[in-house]
């Protein structure tokens, strides 16, 4: 191999080296398209204008949307041209009806009051007697 040669083979070595020590290119980030997490989350067209030209789909959709809308329970208040019997009656055939519960202290706390009650005339009891303690010894 003669002298030039072997400086040509160098040469083409350390372009070869260079090019494989720089870092690749950075994207360009105006090329990247911006990110839709629902872009898969739409029905197909075909599908929708099969549901748009198809009279029976139409019909349960018109018809699950009349159910989506319609009153599920009772209504809140019955007319005051029934009488008692009548409206006990429309009460009983109603379904999820509860009987009205009256407003007033929950069960249990007429009970609770006096056992604090109980508990807070032995407390002031036993204040009284350090306090008459702590004097007596005091004087």
């Amino acid at each position: 191999m003669t002298r030039d040669e072997e400086i040509a083979a160098l040469r083409a070595r350390i372009e070869q080296l260079e090019r494989a020590g720089k870092p690749p290119p950075a994207p360009d980030l105006k090329s990247f398209e911006r990110f839709d997490p629902t872009a898969n989350m739409r029905m197909p067209a075909e599908a929708l204008r099969e549901m748009i030209n198809n009279p029976l789909i139409d019909s349960t959709m018109r018809g699950a949307i009349r159910d989506s809308r319609a009153p599920t329970g009772p209504a809140s208040m019955i007319p005051e041209k029934f009488s008692a019997s009548q409206r006990q009656s429309v009460k009983q055939s109603t379904p999820r009806w509860r009987p009205e519960i009256p407003i007033g202290p929950p069960p249990g706390v007429v009970q609770a009051d006096r056992l604090m009650d109980a508990q807070d005339a032995k407390d002031r009891d036993e204040r009284m007697m350090e306090e008459a303690r702590r004097r007596a010894g005091t004087k």
